[in-house]
Order: C-alpha cells, then structure tokens, then sequence
C-alpha cells in the first residue's frame, strides 16, 4: 500500500497552519486533546430492559390456532 498523500492545511482547532497526511487535528492538538479526556467514558451504562410499546400487537398469524 502506497503512502497517503502530504495535505497542508489550518488546523480545525487551532488554526495554526499544518503538513499532514490526514485532515483534522494537528499533533499539539491531538495529544493536549487525549490528555484531557483520557479515561473519562461512561463505562457503568446499563440498558434498560425493552418494553412495547402499547399500541404494539401481536402479529395475526401467531395468533392463529
């Protein structure tokens, strides 16, 4: 696989003028970001159990005996 292409572009988030491979944040940008918000996911999401909704009904042909 051949590398990416080199872009020069502004930063989204600084501004500042950048030469990367890929659009987005630049270096600086990319580690002050995984600084302040390393280990800060919500990792005690419970899902709650599904409930129809009432006008749900059951399907005709199940019903059928």
């Amino acid at each position: 696989m051949s590398a990416p292409d080199v872009l020069t572009f502004d930063c989204p988030r600084c501004v500042a003028t950048v030469t990367e491979a890929y659009y987005g944040p630049c270096d600086s940008c990319r580690s002050l970001l995984r600084s302040n918000y390393a280990g800060l996911a919500q990792e005690d999401l419970v899902a709650e159990a599904y409930e129809p909704k009432m006008n749900v009904t059951p399907n005709a042909v199940a019903l059928k005996e």
